[in-house]
Parts: C-alpha cells; sequence; structure tokens
C-alpha cells in the first residue's frame, strides 16, 4: 500500500515539476528532450556497472555480505542512479544525482545491509519452521530436538526409524586379483 502511494504521490509530483520547469525555461520540449537524453545516459550507465558485478551481487546475496567490497558497492550504487534517470522526471533525476556522492552511498549501503539482513533472517526462520529461538533466546537446535524426542514418544517409545535411513557399516574389500600365467612356447 505504501508503494502504491509512493508511486501515485510521486507522478503527480514529476508532473508538476515537468509543467513548472517547462513554464520557467519557455518550453516544454526542451524538459521532454532532457527526459530522453536522460534515459540513454541512464541506460548507458546501468549497463556498464551490472555488466561486471552480477555473479558477485548473485554471491553476495547468498551470503549476506555486502560491505566486504567497496568497489561494488560503488558500482551498484551508479546502476541504481542509472535506473533513477531512466526514469522520466526531473525529481528521479535529483535523486540519481545524490545517489552518486560518496555519504549518500554510506548510507546507501548501510541500508542494503540492513535489509539483506532481515531477508537472510526470514529465510532462516522459514527454513526453520518459524523456530527462530522464541522469547528464551534458546538456539532453535534445542526446540528441534524437543520435537524429535516427543516424536519417539508418540511412537511407543522405541528408537526413532526412519524409512529413508539405511544403517549399516562399511567394510573395504578387496576384490580377487587374477594372474595371467604365460606358458612357454618352446
Amino acid at each position: 500500500m505504501n508503494l502504491l502511494l509512493i508511486v501515485v504521490f510521486g507522478t503527480i509530483a514529476e508532473v508538476l515539476v515537468w509543467i513548472g520547469v517547462g513554464d520557467l525555461v519557455g518550453s516544454m520540449w526542451y524538459v521532454f528532450f532532457w527526459f530522453i537524453i536522460a534515459f540513454f545516459i541512464g541506460l548507458n550507465m546501468l549497463r556498464s556497472s551490472t555488466s561486471g558485478i552480477m555473479p558477485q551481487l548473485q554471491q553476495m546475496q547468498m551470503t549476506g555480505q555486502l560491505g566486504a567490497d567497496p568497489a561494488v558497492t560503488k558500482k551498484l550504487a551508479i546502476a541504481m542512479s542509472g535506473f533513477f534517470l531512466m526514469l522520466p522526471g526531473l525529481i528521479s533525476d535529483v535523486i540519481a544525482v545524490l545517489v552518486l556522492i560518496p555519504s549518500v552511498q554510506t548510507a546507501f549501503r548501510n541500508a542494503l545491509m540492513k535489509t539483506m539482513a532481515k531477508r537472510q533472517q526470514a529465510m532462516m526462520d522459514q527454513m526453520m519452521g518459524g523456530m527462530g529461538g522464541g522469547a528464551s533466546g534458546q538456539s532453535p537446535f534445542v526446540d528441534l530436538m524437543r520435537q524429535m524426542q516427543e516424536m519417539q514418544n508418540q511412537q511407543g517409545g522405541g528408537q526413532y526409524r526412519d524409512s529413508t535411513v539405511i544403517d549399516g557399516e562399511a567394510r573395504e574389500v578387496k576384490p580377487d586379483q587374477k594372474k595371467i600365467e604365460f606358458k612357454d612356447v618352446n
């Protein structure tokens, strides 16, 4: 819902700024041509910055460690700036220029790190079935062990058996070595 409100009010604000700047400059065509030029500049920035870092970004998303390489963070900020330049509007163009400022990039990186950490925690909670430790602060594995013990008690107190587990023992097997006999022809 918040994203929808931002898009609606952002679009209205962009149109009003477009009209205001068009009246200030004397023609709305100049603003329109700027949008076309800014689109191609942004497209070039986006392509050049993301072409070399996509595998690194995928690995960083899996590990959740974005702050390790500042070059990747810089290229990510340039890609974001290019995306904002591609959007038609003067407000988004100002945001694109602001994203290129190093202190804004640091704030952007910190916000992105927090978002990735939240997503990673949500994924871990989902994988553990919502057993994220709870208010007791225990490890989720303690709850998992307790649930396994309850399952054993419900099955009659015997040893917990799963049909997919095969119990056995490994031993080394030495194959019989065959020797080739040579017969003397003389």
